[in-house]
């Protein structure tokens, strides 16, 4: 079986599901719409040329193409979209963050209770092939108790987009919620407890200050350090960082446990490389009692590679996806509440870092 996909959205991240999706086999891209016509055309270029455009997802809707649907669009869309596609039954596949704010990620919740098909949040960096090795160590009790985790993302700035929406807070919701949201996801996924109480320290600096878009000047935060404590006693520490092109790592993940420590260390994309060129991601184990430091290389496949910039976690997240759709019964691995869990750290973030207080969360 084949499954047609429809994609509301199809900007420089709609471009990488694309690739993916047709790399990845048994999957067929039908139908995209976006109200922007040069990224319609390139995108039904990208599918192959068979695909049909529409400048209106509702539209899309009732031609009723598809048997997947993904939400690709602008953040703040997010929520008017989803709140149409859940009335349709059919799986979906929402990119990060589910919303803006917590409260509209609340509402969604609410509504797709006891909804027979699947939503899945596009948490992918969960799929990392190193991350899920990490996870794996993790398991098997490589690194005994974990309790301490750190992740630092060193890495070029926000790219251009069409409208230049992801230059505004009030459209992604904050930079600690727009881009970091993975980085909460990835702390709950791997720690396995939820989230009581946030700090961050962040500002703008040096990214965008001169730009003005419409005379307006852009509001994200181009830097950040968070801290995070978790109900199990665990705490978790991002440092971020949006202008530091040429990085050789882009992500440090890092774990320690009484027993040892596990570090993923993974290149960014190769287009934004010093050399330009595909490297393989890294997992380290260093442990307390032997001193013994054990190096393993992970390898993905180059056309992974080269189908997005997110180190092949797109594909494998698809793939798995695919294959909960294909098998028509079964709960997402990223559920709608764990894109609420992101966007409540997310949005205690930019509201720690901008008033200074350390923020409680709760569901």
């Amino acid at each position: 079986m084949v499954l047609r996909y429809g994609l509301v959205g199809s900007g420089m991240m709609g471009q990488e599901h694309i690739r993916n999706l047709t790399l990845l086999g048994g999957c067929e891209v039908t139908a995209i719409a976006d109200p922007d016509e040069g990224m319609r055309r390139l995108s039904v270029e990208t599918a192959g040329g068979a695909a049909r455009a529409f400048s209106d997802y509702r539209e899309m809707l009732s031609a009723d193409l598809c048997d997947v649907l993904m939400v690709i669009s602008p953040n703040d869309t997010h929520y008017p979209i989803m709140l149409d596609l859940l009335e349709t039954g059919k799986p979906i596949l929402c990119e990060k963050p589910l919303c803006t704010t917590s409260e509209h990620c609340r509402d969604l919740v609410r509504r797709a209770e006891g909804r027979a098909a699947p939503v899945w949040v596009a948490m992918e960096y969960r799929y990392m092939p190193p991350m899920q090795r990490l996870v794996q160590e993790m398991a098997e009790g490589r690194i005994g108790r974990p309790w301490m985790m750190s992740i630092r993302e060193h890495r070029f700035p926000f790219l251009p987009k069409v409208g230049d929406w992801n230059r505004f807070n009030e459209r992604t919701g904050g930079t600690l919620t727009e881009k970091c949201c993975h980085f909460w996801d990835l702390m709950r996924y791997t720690l396995q407890s939820d989230p009581v109480r946030v700090y961050a320290s962040g500002a703008m600096d040096v990214n965008h200050v001169d730009e003005l878009y419409g005379g307006r000047k852009p509001d994200i935060i181009d830097n950040a350090f968070v801290t995070v404590d978790f109900a199990n006693g665990t705490r978790g520490m991002l440092d971020l960082c949006m202008f530091s092109e040429g990085a050789y790592w882009q992500e440090k993940i890092c774990v320690t446990g009484d027993h040892a420590r596990i570090e993923a260390k993974v290149p960014g994309p190769s287009r934004f490389s010093p050399d330009g060129q595909e490297r393989d991601a890294e997992v380290v184990i260093s442990e307390r009692a032997t001193k013994r430091v054990t190096k393993e290389v992970i390898h993905v496949p180059n056309e992974v590679l080269q189908a997005g910039d997110h180190h092949g976690s797109t594909y494998f997240q698809h793939q798995r996806f695919r294959d909960l759709v294909l098998a028509g019964h079964g709960t997402p691995e990223v559920t709608l509440t764990d894109g609420l869990w992101s966007v409540i750290v997310g949005e205690a973030a930019e509201r720690s870092a901008r008033t200074g207080e350390a923020i409680a969360v709760a569901l």
